[in-house]
């Protein structure tokens, strides 16, 4: 695979014919990836950045599959006496339902099955955010999402995404291969990271978007997070 570009080659989690089976068994492997490779983490720093010292909030994650970082958001709120409410958006409705099933938490979260540029709020939430969502898109359709992000928020928005780097996909094709029963998660996760991004292309991504200064952080392992806060 050769790493110094993009690759636009479609992951198999795109097609829209994957039993129900095999999307929940993705799902549930990418929770266990999130939580001991650092996603999870990496989606609350992003956070605790934009909510500063507030104790309600209303937060919408476009693209948000089984719903993973939302329980991770939420358990936070709860442990820190943060009132919530949360918005989870995927155009996948497998991947809603699947959410729904896994929601065990006293917050309230609203389930929406539709490409998130279709949803119009009655209220806008504080903060949107994505995870392991943005490779997905092209650079023009990323920039687009990114001024979508900052029209639809009140605070800000942040990016939690992957480092296109050698190691990382050498690592996560390894690991996955020893430890995955998911053929969806063996094909896509290194696709992904071979999908994902240099600082520098974050960078013209945000210039392209014209949304403003966003910070764009490398984080541990092989994630950068870009964050935007409304001035």
């Amino acid at each position: 695979m050769n790493l110094s570009k993009r690759s636009y080659s479609k992951e198999l989690l795109d097609n829209d014919d994957i039993p129900f089976d095999d999307i929940r068994q993705n799902m549930k492997e990418l929770n266990v990836i999130n939580t001991w490779l650092g996603g999870h983490a990496i989606t609350l720093a992003g956070l605790k950045r934009l909510l500063g010292a507030r104790k309600t909030v209303t937060i919408c994650e476009i693209g948000c599959g089984g719903g993973d970082n939302l329980h991770a958001i939420s358990k936070y709120c709860r442990q820190n006496k943060i009132a919530v409410n949360c918005i989870g958006i995927d155009i996948k409705r497998d991947c809603i339902e699947y959410a729904k099933e896994q929601w065990r938490h006293p917050v309230t979260v609203t389930w929406i099955a539709s490409d998130y540029q279709a949803v119009e709020f009655e209220r806008k939430p504080d903060i949107i955010f994505s995870s392991l969502f943005c490779h997905h898109f092209t650079e023009a359709q990323l920039a687009k999402q990114l001024q979508w992000m900052k029209a639809n928020s009140t605070i800000g928005f942040f990016v939690n995404d992957l480092q296109r780097h050698v190691l990382a996909y050498h690592a996560i094709k390894i690991l996955t291969r020893l430890f995955s029963s998911s053929y969806l998660v063996k094909n896509d996760a290194p696709l992904s990271v071979a999908r994902g991004f240099t600082k520098n292309e974050w960078q013209q991504v945000v210039k392209s978007a014209e949304t403003g200064p966003c910070q764009v952080q490398w984080k541990w392992a092989f994630r950068y997070l870009l964050i935007y806060r409304h001035g």
